[in-house]
């Protein structure tokens, strides 16, 4: 029983927009932070996006209004996000108490 084509589509959409848009509101410091950041971002987007979906069409009260697809979307991009997030918010806390890369 594999994913429908369309779903995968929209998820994995999801989770690059996600990430995309985290890199405006938080620059990595330099390569490898980037590269670490979207892989997690784009993986916990793929992995958490239905989920996330879901539950955030139910806490808006639109669960009604969209499609499993746009669902699917919202909560890729949103569990991307997040992880892209925290991820980031680790690595600076982790150079404050001096256990992440000097620069």
């Amino acid at each position: 029983m594999g994913p429908e084509p369309s779903m995968l589509a929209a998820r994995i959409a999801g989770a690059v927009a996600g990430a995309l848009v985290s890199l405006a509101y938080m620059m990595p410091r330099g390569a490898r932070e980037a590269v670490a950041r979207a892989i997690a971002g784009i993986v916990s987007g793929l992995v958490f996006g239905g989920p996330a979906g879901v539950v955030l069409a139910q806490w808006m009260g639109v669960t009604d209004m969209l499609s499993p697809a746009e669902t699917l979307l919202t909560g890729s991009a949103a569990a991307s996000m997040t992880a892209w997030w925290v991820l980031g918010a680790l690595a600076r806390i982790a150079d404050r108490t001096g256990r992440g890369p000097k620069t």
